[in-house]
């Protein structure tokens, strides 16, 4: 059946495995971290690139570890939405999606020895701490995205985290300022994990889980969705008022449709292949207020 399952669906069960629709999670942090740096510098393009593909690695290999214990645990049958599916789907070993997580573990360890080389040694303690927690997230006997800390640690680590490792890479420091622009960051990737709790919330009722949205109640837990997102955009326009940042960063604002979008939707359904879009919406946004943030920071650089 693995045979079988290679030859006639190719890559695209593998690349389903990754969970794509996360990616933009680790790819927009970097490149905000990058071009807040470049107001103290010139870009140092191969740590850029390393630090890139480290962080999108880690995070297909989180979603890895994420389909595996999610299975062993018996919280994903072929009816789950949401998930890559190999295993209940496609017939994937489990045994294989662990070993392939742990290779690109293994692969971000290699561009991680590399960035290390290249700034300092200390960024190996920080990043080994980053890859325990991604294996934590669903793996060991007290699974974080099992509690109500899943959206704090996620937002912490692939939010405000790659941020600062980003920009410190290029600069050899952390400054008040990046920390602040880091923190919507921190905000709208515990949006994306706080979407899929909402959306799962009757399927992890039913697996033991304890999320924040199972908590709080599923209303409850829309409004602190919807408090996320207000806060991010806040937090740029009180930056911008106040001088911490150049008014471009208000580029931001045209990404709003999309929270806008993602809040009517939660509120307007339930079931989780109808709130779908709103999960899309709800990453869409960490994405585009990244990117924008990101690209008027650098318009501002150069004017």
């Amino acid at each position: 059946m693995q045979h079988t399952i290679e030859t006639d669906t190719g890559w695209r069960v593998w690349w389903q495995l990754t969970r794509p629709h996360t990616l933009t999670a680790a790819f927009a942090p970097v490149f905000l971290g990058t071009m807040i740096a470049l107001q103290y510098g010139p870009l140092h393009f191969p740590l850029f690139l390393a630090m890139l593909v480290a962080s999108l690695l880690l995070q297909m290999a989180t979603n890895m570890f994420n389909e595996y214990y999610d299975f062993k645990r018996g919280l994903d049958d072929e009816h789950s939405i949401g998930i890559g599916g190999t295993i209940v789907r496609n017939g994937v070993q489990p045994k294989t999606v662990l070993n392939l997580a742990l290779i690109l573990y293994g692969l971000s360890v290699l561009l991680g020895i590399y960035i290390c080389m290249e700034t300092s040694w200390w960024l190996a303690a920080v990043g080994s701490v980053a890859m325990l927690i991604g294996y934590l997230y669903t793996g060991g006997p007290y699974p974080i995205a099992y509690t109500p800390f899943g959206e704090l640690v996620s937002g912490f680590v692939m939010g405000m985290l790659l941020i600062l490792i980003a920009f410190y890479i290029q600069t050899g420091t952390v400054t008040g300022n990046a920390i602040l622009l880091s923190v919507p960051s921190m905000l709208l990737v515990g949006a994306i994990m706080l979407a899929n709790n909402i959306r799962d919330i009757v399927q992890d009722t039913k697996g033991g889980r304890k999320t924040m949205a199972i908590l709080v109640g599923r209303n409850h837990a829309v409004t602190i969705l919807a408090t996320f997102f207000i806060v991010s955009y806040v937090w740029i326009i009180v930056l911008v008022v106040t001088g911490h940042v150049s008014p471009w960063a208000l580029l931001v604002l045209l990404s709003i449709p999309k929270p806008l979008h993602a809040t009517k939707t939660f509120r307007k359904h339930e079931q989780p292949i109808q709130v779908m879009p709103a999960m899309k919406d709800t990453g869409v946004t960490n994405t585009l207020f990244g990117l924008l943030l990101g690209i008027g920071i650098l318009i501002a650089h150069f004017i």
